[in-house]
């Protein structure tokens, strides 16, 4: 990629972030994308499909960030605790992009993306546990379940507190 075209992504994308941290996807246009960042609409066009296409771009460029940052997603099999461990810290050092990437009619995307990561992941390392029945379920339920708790406990009762109360739920590791 040349420099103007990562000048014109940057662009695209600032754009998009700063439209975006104030209205739904669904009201925001590609013409006044084009017009916030300074670009042509075939420009636009080069680059995406459309202004979904752009936000689905933004979505897995942080849901990888965050996957990355888990330093052995296969051991969500054996120590889900670490592993969620390091994926709430890794999805609190992205909160500002998942606060304006997520919100609205996209909110249930970012679990539903989560899990798919982390397992291509895992079944990546373990594939014989592809086609376990309770590796997937594990992994759903994991991600799935932290996910919604902290979303419907946490600033009730403090994502410290709902950290805890989750990890109490499962019997210590061995």
């Amino acid at each position: 990629m040349d420099l103007r075209e990562k000048k014109t992504r940057r662009s695209l994308h600032n754009a998009f972030l700063e439209l975006r941290s104030r209205k739904a996807l669904e009201r925001i246009t590609v013409k006044e994308l084009c017009e916030r960042a300074e670009i042509s609409k075939a420009t636009f066009y080069l680059h995406y499909r459309d202004i979904y296409d752009l936000s689905d771009s933004l979505q897995m460029e942080v849901i990888r960030n965050i996957v990355q940052n888990i330093k052995h997603p296969e051991e969500i099999v054996r120590d889900a605790r670490q592993v969620r461990h390091e994926m709430i810290e890794a999805f609190y050092a992205n909160i500002g992009l998942v606060m304006i990437l997520f919100s609205g009619s996209q909110f249930s995307r970012m679990p539903e993306r989560i899990e798919s990561e982390i397992k291509a992941l895992v079944f990546e390392k373990l594939p014989e546990l592809q086609n376990d029945i309770i590796t997937n379920v594990r992994i759903t339920y994991q991600v799935m379940g932290g996910f919604y708790a902290f979303n419907k406990y946490g600033k009730e009762f403090g994502f410290d507190a709902v950290h805890q109360a989750i990890d109490s739920l499962e019997p210590p590791e061995k």
